[in-house]
């Protein structure tokens, strides 16, 4: 059966192809790379990928199939948040009844022995998807010779060439260490995901996503947790009004936070790991977790020798269709919808949004913001007694009634968020919303019940929260 491809919008040039040992030639197999690979192939395209060797802990010469997302990230983290949540669970079940008159123990190297299982099988499951869809896979660290060669170097250290028309370069990124006196004595996510024994204080520099959720892992695991970071809030980017909400309910977690402070240096001790701040404060963990941050991947690739840009932090510059030059398969190029993406911060409780903050709507808007929220106790808490509120906030045009961005901070909010953002990306009203019958008795019944406004932001002023 002959292949069909589409290059540029057009058909193959099989006297071209003669030429060529691939027609795509991916570096890296985590998501993005897989998932190029698979989708090239299916356009008919001959593909080949090249990843380094599978490791837990990443360094420029291991890796593995699946990158970060499934590795290191993502669905190893998510693993230990599921872990994490037991403990706030065992306290909520007293009452509802159940009796638990001994002390639950906790096995931090069976849940690791679990973690690791797990990603291993998802890493097997990856190859099998590139078999399947009949890319070759060659594992080994890939750079560019020239603009369509690809040099790979084996775990054995011979190297072998090989021409392509098309080179993908989705090498993603790696942790980096924020650059004080005794910074090798600090650990980044990748290692902390990989610890052999549970540690019993922990000092975490960093206020973003890794930063929140590895706080809560770890306080849920019953580990003392210290948290800095150099803003009044966690969350940078974040809306204001939701970034105080997760501060509040890590406090109410027991986390100790420490606003608008940095590190300044780590000193190893008998004790543990002596850690001074900025502000002449000192204090010993046993682990300190750096989250500030992450470099690409891209120091490696000889790009420069082949003229392809990158700016100061090392990231390939592309244009709005996440192309160096051109559209190469499909003859269907499309822009990314960035307006759009749901995203969640997997702490405890989570946070999970779509679409602009109250920020960013007025910034960006020439209309009046109307901003909705709504603030309660969840039915379970009602009954566990828990002390933290669920806190869901719409913003929406004042002139067109579009709902331009949706936030909630409590159970479940990535899985209700998901929804919100399909209607979101259709271009939901807010009269759309309130037309809807919620499902009763539901948290997520709360975004089509939100009947009164909480306030009104003139059109360049300024967002003031009530929460």
């Amino acid at each position: 059966m002959s292949r069909k491809m589409l290059i540029d919008g057009e058909g193959g040039h099989p006297a071209d192809e003669e030429q060529y040992d691939f027609d795509l030639f991916v570096i890296g197999a985590g998501s993005g790379g897989v998932r190029a690979s698979r989708t090239s192939a299916g356009y008919g395209a001959k593909v080949a990928i090249c990843e380094l060797p599978f490791h837990p802990i990443s360094s420029e010469v291991i890796g593995g199939v699946g990158g970060t997302c499934v590795i290191r990230g993502c669905v190893p983290k998510k693993i230990l948040v599921y872990g994490a949540s037991f403990r706030g669970e065992f306290e909520d079940a007293k009452n509802f009844g159940w009796e638990l008159n001994d002390e639950v123990g906790f096995n931090w190297k069976k849940l690791l022995h679990n973690k690791t299982q797990e990603i291993v099988r998802l890493n097997g499951i990856y190859k099998r998807l590139l078999t399947n869809a009949g890319v070759t896979m060659l594992e080994g660290e890939g750079k560019v010779v020239d603009p369509h060669v690809v040099e790979v170097t084996q775990p054995d250290g011979s190297k072998k060439q090989y021409k392509a028309r098309h080179i993908l370069i989705a090498t993603g990124s790696r942790a980096q260490r924020v650059n004080i006196p005794g910074k090798e004595l600090a650990i980044t996510s990748d290692e902390a995901l990989s610890l052999e024994e549970l540690p019993k204080h922990v000092v975490i520099l960093g206020g973003g996503y890794i930063a929140v959720e590895f706080a809560s892992i770890w306080r849920g695991m019953g580990a003392t947790v210290d948290l800095f970071y150099r803003k009044e809030l966690p969350l940078r980017g974040f809306d204001g009004e939701m970034r105080a909400v997760v501060a509040r309910n890590l406090e109410g977690r027991g986390i100790r936070l420490h606003p608008g402070t940095n590190l300044s240096e780590l000193t190893k001790t008998e004790e543990g790991i002596r850690v001074l701040t900025d502000k002449g404060d000192a204090l010993t963990a046993d682990v300190v977790l750096f989250a500030t941050g992450r470099s690409p991947n891209t120091k490696r690739l000889n790009l420069e020798a082949v003229g392809v840009e990158t700016d100061r932090a090392g990231a390939i510059k592309v244009d709005e269709y996440s192309r160096t030059n051109k559209t190469v398969f499909g003859g269907q190029p499309t822009k990314p919808d960035y307006g759009h993406i749901p995203c969640a911060v997997f702490s405890i409780p989570p946070l999970s949004v779509v679409g602009l903050s109250e920020e960013e709507a007025v910034e960006q808007g020439k209309n009046d913001v109307l901003v909705f929220t709504s603030t309660f106790t969840p039915m379970k808490n009602t009954i566990s007694g828990r002390q933290e509120k669920t806190i869901m906030k719409l913003v929406v045009d004042s002139e067109t009634d579009k709902v331009l961005g949706a936030s909630m901070c409590g159970p479940d909010a990535p899985e209700i968020m998901q929804g919100i953002a399909v209607a979101l990306k259709c271009g939901a009203t807010k009269a759309q919303l309130d037309s809807t019958v919620g499902i009763h008795p539901s948290a997520a019944e709360e975004f089509v019940t939100m009947r009164s406004l909480t306030r009104r932001v003139t059109a360049g002023g300024k967002p003031k929260t009530n929460l």
